[in-house]
């Protein structure tokens, strides 16, 4: 072999190894959508923290409600998305391969329905004739159809009107709808001018709670185990600082401060706004009350509503297929 074929060998032979070396760089890399949740994590987007902790470049995406990041999960636009037990429950009724590895809240108090100031609504039976605004298959719709139920409503006599979180406050401001059920912090710049009828934990002890999670496309969680499990450590670590810290948050804080930059709240607002949800420690995720037969068993009864409002099609007989708690264990957490 002459030095010129050797040399041109050497060349090629780097470039495989160069491109094969490119290749494993661009695979580590992903897309995690997120909401204007506020939780501890968003915390942690701005800070650079992640990607550090898991090697990956991370995208984050922020989408306006549950169905838009469900929607990109099933396009493979975004492997990892937060989101309800409302659209989570529709996407696994509907055979997403995903999987509910982390319990981001217990959504207690964190949503409302407010009825507008003047708007003559005084109770859910006086919605009849009004108008009232919620993201559709989300987790405030679904309390918020629950709640017209039980109170005797007939759905039929409400303009119920399908709205994201941004329009619903620009609609509230023109005088536009007469209530909304909705999250912070859309609820905090809508409370002033409004009066609460009922919150998810009222709504929630009565036999329809709701939470929010983190879900992951099943397949990938699978091929990158070794980042779901530092992401996890990493959503154990943010919750417990919130625990141990948080009640002394303000708005000059730089945790508030990243939170309301990730999610266009205002920074005022964050801290009254995080206390309202619960956050599960490591422990109680694995429990059953959550990961351990919780979540899937809320799941199976918030999908017999879906059905009921014609929602989904059909009702799968086990969502305990779409949650896992292996992460959890695998982070060795407790």
């Amino acid at each position: 072999m002459t030095m010129n074929k050797r040399h041109w060998m050497g060349v090629a032979l780097a470039a495989v190894v160069a491109s094969g070396s490119v290749f494993a760089q661009a695979k580590k890399e992903v897309t995690i959508a997120h909401q204007d949740m506020l939780v501890p994590f968003q915390a942690l987007m701005d800070s650079g923290e992640l990607e550090k902790a898991t090697g990956y470049k991370i995208n984050f995406r922020l989408f306006g409600g549950g169905g838009d990041v469900i929607k990109a999960m099933a396009s493979g636009d975004v492997q990892l998305g937060q989101v309800g037990s409302s659209p989570l429950t529709a996407a696994a009724s509907q055979g997403q391969d995903i999987k509910l590895f982390w319990i981001l809240d217990d959504i207690a108090d964190a949503e409302a329905l407010i009825a507008r100031s003047g708007s003559g609504v005084n109770s859910v039976k006086d919605l009849k004739g009004k108008k009232v605004a919620t993201p559709f298959v989300s987790t405030a719709h679904y309390q918020l159809m629950a709640i017209m139920k039980m109170e005797g409503l007939d759905a039929n006599s409400v303009n119920v009107m399908n709205m994201r979180p941004p329009e619903i406050a620009a609609a509230w401001e023109r005088g536009d709808i007469d209530a909304a059920f909705i999250w912070d912090p859309v609820l905090s710049k809508i409370k002033g001018k409004g009066k609460s009828i009922a919150s998810s934990g009222s709504i929630g002890a009565k036999g329809f709670p709701t939470f929010d999670g983190f879900a992951v496309n099943a397949k990938w969680a699978s091929e990158n185990e070794a980042f779901m499990v530092a992401l996890v450590k990493a959503l154990a670590k943010a919750d417990e600082e919130y625990r141990k810290d948080g009640k002394k948050w303000t708005a000059d804080t730089a945790q508030v401060k990243a939170i309301a930059k990730m999610t266009k709240a205002d920074a005022k607002d964050v801290p009254a706004a995080m206390a309202l949800y619960k956050f599960p420690t490591a422990t109680q995720q694995l429990s059953a009350t959550w990961l351990g037969g919780g979540a899937a068993k809320a799941m199976t009864s918030t999908a017999a509503f879906l059905k009921e409002q014609g929602r989904i099609q059909e009702v799968k007989p086990d969502y305990a297929a779409f949650v896992t708690d292996a992460y959890v264990k695998k982070a060795g957490l407790k």
